[in-house]
């Protein structure tokens, strides 16, 4: 650890990072658990990598919330982030409030949680359920991480631009939205782990991955100004039936933007293409591989845990409703789904583990003091390692590591609630994720489908281990085989 973690001169703690690279997330539950919740990374000289990593809850809670106003994403987060420009997420001050409250006001409309359901329903129909019985009537091996990839990806277009993809299919085609949101991602973390003026330089001669992430860019441009042009047509031939209102019907997230009243968000310009272009990332890149590793890492804990198999499926048949030939017939009703506390559980406690975001980022606008005593300057880089955050002894108890739902569960049998700076996987304060519920109803949804109407087989021998990118994916896939449970007792939730 001592070499490590050695400040060289001139290169800094460089060496050491790349020496742990390959194990970064364990590293630093390691690192962090050894130096009191904080640690003072140093990089290269002028490299600009300096950054100070915390997991101690009173300092996220300072950051995220109380003291929110001084902690932003700050320039330099949103220069790694270029290719997703004025994202939601990569946005401070006026333009992420205005920005923040227009989707407030969408996602709070009284259609959209009929329509967030109906779309995955379709999916799961055309998509999920005969993918699986192709593979369950093959035999063949599955990667079900990039099944549920293709499960959110296609989900949330049609959501956002009530236009399905269809990537999830059989045959499993490519796709270019598809692919250059893979590419960006991947770029955004070699940016953060090379000094600036390397990447800048390979940005300026187009060599490899920052080549891809100009192709990805220019992708981004073209794929949604199709979708774009398309709405705005559509838009205009239904323009004389109504001007938008709360009570219009939810068609999808797109439409709600372009018709989105002005008078209230002077700073958002729902004519200008790219702002739009924009708000279509904003919610793909939010939805897509943070549902799909969540589910990923969920299948894979409850692979290693077969009791939680059999507790969540007891759940799931004394809750749901049954239908009058006496089969099992899953609920897509969010009250109904509210009701499987267990399931609601294992989610978070897996998410807890494996926080589909490993990282979150925050930089002081003033220089400042956190509760630990560490002193930050304006504009430096402050880090909160989530995947760390969850395993911390200090934070969690002895048992940390540990995959337990029950700690979710109270006395009264209830979910047990844990405060935002603690269990960080949908960010806190402010900036907490405005998709949560959706997230977490379509998570139970698929679950429950598959746990009712499947048994999952991981391939032994595969080596389980954590991608070190902007999501926490598994490197190599995750490789399984599929049965069906007795068809003539179980009926698909579809059907």
């Amino acid at each position: 650890m001592s070499f490590i973690t050695t400040n060289w001169p001139l290169i800094g703690m460089l060496p050491g990072l790349f020496m742990v690279l390959h194990r970064v997330y364990d590293f630093t539950v390691e690192l962090l658990e050894s130096s009191n919740l904080t640690f003072q990374f140093k990089g290269p000289w002028l490299s600009g990598m300096d950054m100070l990593a915390t997991v101690d809850p009173a300092n996220i809670h300072y950051m995220l919330s109380s003291n929110f106003l001084n902690y932003n994403k700050g320039p330099e987060f949103k220069e790694i982030f270029d290719v997703f420009e004025d994202v939601i997420f990569n946005v401070d001050a006026e333009l992420w409030y205005n920005s923040r409250k227009a989707a407030e006001g969408i996602l709070r409309h009284q259609g959209f949680p009929r329509v967030s359901m109906s779309a995955t329903r379709r999916k799961l129909k055309n998509g999920l359920v005969p993918v699986f019985d192709h593979f369950a009537k093959e035999g063949m091996v599955m990667n079900l991480q990039d099944v549920f990839r293709r499960f959110t990806f296609d989900t949330s277009m049609g959501l956002i631009t009530g236009s399905d993809p269809t990537t999830l299919s059989i045959d499993m085609p490519e796709n270019e939205f598809y692919k250059a949101l893979t590419e960006a991602i991947d770029g955004i973390l070699y940016r953060k782990i090379k000094p600036r003026f390397l990447w800048k330089l390979q940005r300026w001669m187009r060599l490899g991955i920052e080549k891809k992430m100009l192709e990805a860019s220019d992708i981004f441009y073209r794929v949604c100004a199709k979708y774009i042009s398309a709405k705005r047509e559509e838009v205009r031939r239904l323009q004389g039936i109504s001007h938008h209102s709360t009570n219009e019907e939810f068609k999808d997230l797109l439409t709600s933007y372009i018709k989105l009243d002005t008078t209230k968000y002077k700073i958002l310009n729902p004519s200008d293409d790219h702002f739009l272009k924009d708000v279509i990332l904003s919610y793909i890149v939010a939805a897509r591989d943070t549902t799909a590793s969540a589910l990923t890492w969920f299948f894979w804990l409850l692979s290693e845990n077969p009791d939680v198999v059999a507790k969540i499926r007891q759940e799931i048949n004394k809750n749901l409703p049954k239908s009058k030939t006496g089969m099992e017939k899953s609920s897509f009703d969010p009250t109904e789904l509210n009701k499987l506390v267990y399931l609601h559980s294992a989610l978070y406690e897996s998410m807890r583990l494996y926080p589909p975001v490993p990282f979150e980022h925050a930089c002081p606008v003033n220089k400042d003091v956190l509760p630990s005593g560490h002193k930050v300057d304006a504009n430096s880089k402050i880090i909160i390692p989530l995947y760390a955050l969850g395993r911390m002894k200090a934070v969690w108890g002895q048992d940390a590591s540990e995959f337990k739902p029950e700690r979710w569960v109270s006395n009264t049998g209830s979910l047990r609630h844990e405060p935002s700076f603690k269990f960080l996987a949908f960010n806190a304060g402010p900036r907490s994720c405005l998709g949560k519920q959706l997230a977490m109803n379509m998570m139970k949804t698929v679950i429950v489908e598959i746990l009712q109407n499947y048994d999952i087989h991981v391939i032994k021998g595969q080596k389980i281990e954590t991608f070190p990118g902007l999501m926490l994916l598994m490197m190599h896939g995750f490789s399984v085989t599929i049965t069906k449970r007795d068809s003539a007792l179980v009926q698909s939730i579809v059907n």
